[in-house]
């Protein structure tokens, strides 16, 4: 064996270290070279997946707003449904009330000024605090005055020259 081992020189055996140490190297650029190109992640199927997904979000942004829409279009409704209710409530009770021959005679003496026959009725000029705060506050045009001012205003008017 030591007659295998000295048939060749050192340098022989450098030389041919030196070979096979280029051919390895040689190899690895070649196989770094001849790498296939990293793929990206995108592919083919990702790629219509995507477009699908954006293609049913497209279609369905028009129909959940409309949606979302009348849902809120009906809690309106409601309310308003509610508040008829209540007028409608409101209204009965004021109906009951008008069948009540007290609550009439009291609306006629309130706002009609009536009196019954031998009471003798005064009407007050308009002094500041004398007055019921829902009068008070009225303004003066002719659909909220009672219906004699209105007259006194028309024969008065007709007595001025145009």
């Amino acid at each position: 064996m030591s007659a295998g081992r000295s048939r060749f020189s050192t340098t022989t055996r450098l030389k041919v270290l030196g070979e096979q140490a280029a051919e390895r190297v040689y190899r690895a650029q070649n196989r770094r070279l001849r790498r296939p190109p990293r793929r990206s992640r995108l592919t083919g199927r990702a790629a219509v997946l995507a477009l699908v997904v954006c293609s049913l979000m497209v279609a369905l942004a028009y129909p959940l707003r409309q949606y979302i829409s009348q849902r809120s279009d009906i809690g309106d409704q409601r309310r308003q449904a509610e508040q008829a209710q209540q007028r409608v409530e409101e209204l009965r009770d004021e109906k009951a009330r008008w069948q009540d021959e007290a609550y009439v005679e009291q609306q006629a003496r309130r706002h009609l000024h009536y009196v019954r026959p031998g009471e003798v009725g005064f009407t007050l000029p308009d002094v500041g605090g004398s007055e019921p705060d829902d009068r008070r506050h009225r303004d003066r045009s002719g659909a909220n005055r009672p219906w004699y001012d209105n007259l006194w205003d028309g024969v008065d008017r007709a007595d001025e020259p145009r």
